[in-house]
């Protein structure tokens, strides 16, 4: 926990603020409340709820109450799981001032059709969705609907999914970050989503605090513009 402490310093004092979990993490959420001692007023929560049943779910809600100070900022229905169910309860926790915005997740464009169909409903203030240059299917309609609806979108996986590692790392030549303004191929993938109009916040993971204060410089400096993020498509297809 010292060591996720002084990470999630960094990530503050860098310029982070948003810090994702989940009970499915295996211990993650916990370990969060921990490290965040001192400074959970720095701090936006977003977890997750993540049951086959509505009392594990109340049970995981009691949890993140006791392990951030009795409020988690965004409390969203983890890949889909008893979202209708879900959703009726944790409602009456943001009217009484225990969540504040309720959200929605999938990792799988199999699922997106379900998305959509949450989405539709006007419940959900928050979607979090793969997006990267190498997963682009939300761009068909989700990002659309989100738009339309005001719903904000999180950006996972922003630098790939761990299944294409060898083909997703690179190294940036000197042209190629003086024409992009960024020194590491990841702040150019956060760029590259930063760059959607319909992408509020990107969630990189990462377990080095020299990382996460390079993360946190994607946000430095003016958006890409239409010819840099058409730069890092082409280095992104090899």
């Amino acid at each position: 926990l010292v060591g996720l402490g002084q990470q999630l310093f960094d990530a503050l004092d860098a310029g982070t603020h948003v810090f994702d979990s989940s009970p499915m993490y295996h211990g993650a959420e916990r370990s969060l409340g921990v490290a965040l001692e001192g400074r959970r007023g720095d701090a936006i929560v977003a977890t997750k709820i993540w049951a086959d049943s509505l009392e594990e779910g109340r049970s995981q809600f009691a949890d993140q109450l006791d392990w951030y100070g009795g409020r988690v900022e965004i409390e969203q229905v983890h890949n889909l799981v008893l979202w209708r169910e879900h959703l009726e309860w944790i409602e009456r926790e943001r009217d009484e001032g225990r969540v504040g915005k309720i959200g929605v997740t999938h990792y799988s464009p199999s699922a997106f059709d379900g998305i959509a169909e949450a989405l539709r409903t006007k419940r959900f203030e928050v979607v979090r969705l793969p997006y990267n240059p190498w997963e682009r299917e939300c761009e068909r309609t989700l990002l659309p609907l989100a738009a339309e609806l005001g719903v904000a979108v999180i950006a996972m996986r922003p630098v790939g999914g761990s299944g294409q590692d060898g083909r997703r790392r690179r190294e940036l030549t000197g042209d190629e970050r003086e024409a992009l303004g960024v020194e590491t191929w990841t702040q150019a993938l956060l760029k590259w989503a930063l760059a959607d109009e319909r992408i509020d916040l990107v969630i990189p993971a990462t377990r080095s605090p020299e990382h996460a204060r390079e993360n946190a410089a994607a946000g430095d400096g003016p958006p890409f513009d239409a010819d840099q993020r058409a730069l890092v498509e082409r280095l992104a297809r090899g």
